[in-house]
């Protein structure tokens, strides 16, 4: 049975019922984001109980800026893993061992503080009405947003749009998204590839390939600056030259499920 708060209100502050056949977990996939992840962290749990960090080889020392959260909150877990492998390794990793202890739905947020937690209510809320489907991020720049990231991500849209018929997925690089995790798994299964940068876009498009329902979800971003404790880990020739290698590999995949994509249908939740 999926956790339940003692208010039988739906979406009560601060935790929400969720159904007895959904039980979720957020995620939090973390590599050096040095003093942001404990706010990080302590901002989500305001919103849900049930959340798991994943440290994928951080060298800098945050796990330990965790242990006072760890102290007061019995939902919360440190996963450390030894060696960094890259977001979507550290994701799977999180997922794997989420499915084992029965968890049904996993929403991943990233580190860094880009996410605001007040927008986890609306994801729980729509993944109420639609277990089966996943919930994609849409996002909401504010006017600190860099252009270079905001113009650029269009580019990986657009291929994403093309390789799925237009499925719906809102945005290939958003990290915030609520899955199924046996979808989520699958999606997994289908490729050796989606541990590094090049997993919210390849998962995404491998989620619509199999015919998930997507619905997306306005949902703000906050782009801090370095006295806030903002950090990124993208590096611009690194990590586009593995998305160009990516969409490529999903073109031919693509071409090779044409036939059956044509014969499926739309999304049944894209409005």
């Amino acid at each position: 049975m999926g956790w339940t708060s003692r208010d039988s209100s739906p979406l009560c502050a601060p935790f929400s019922r969720l159904p007895f056949s959904l039980k979720l977990l957020v995620l939090i996939p973390s590599y050096n984001t040095g003093r942001i992840l404990p706010q990080t962290v302590a901002d989500v749990l305001t919103r849900w109980p049930e959340v798991w960090v994943v440290m994928d080889g951080s060298t800098d020392g945050s796990a330990d800026l965790l242990k006072p959260l760890l102290a007061g909150h019995s939902g919360l877990r440190v996963i450390e893993i030894p060696k960094n492998g890259g977001k979507g390794a550290a994701v799977l990793h999180g997922i794997r061992m989420a499915h084992d202890a029965g968890f049904t739905h996993v929403l991943t947020i990233d580190a860094d503080g880009q996410h605001p937690a007040e927008d986890i209510p609306q994801f729980i809320q729509l993944a109420q009405k639609h277990p089966e489907g996943a919930m994609m991020g849409c996002p909401v720049f504010g006017p600190e947003a860099p252009q270079l990231r905001v113009q650029g991500r269009k580019i990986s849209n657009g291929w994403a749009n093309i390789e799925t018929l237009n499925w719906g997925i809102p945005d290939s690089l958003f990290g915030m998204r609520l899955y199924p995790i046996p979808a989520l798994l699958r999606a997994f299964r289908g490729t050796l590839w989606a541990r590094r940068f090049d997993y919210d876009t390849e998962i995404a498009v491998r989620l619509a390939w199999q015919g998930v329902p997507m619905i997306a979800v306005p949902t703000k971003v906050r782009y801090l600056t370095a006295e806030e404790g903002g950090i990124s880990q993208f590096r611009y020739f690194r990590d586009n030259t593995l998305l160009t290698w990516m969409h490529a590999r999903l073109v031919l995949g693509f071409l090779l499920r044409l036939p059956l994509l044509l014969l499926r249908g739309r999304n049944p939740l894209k409005k």
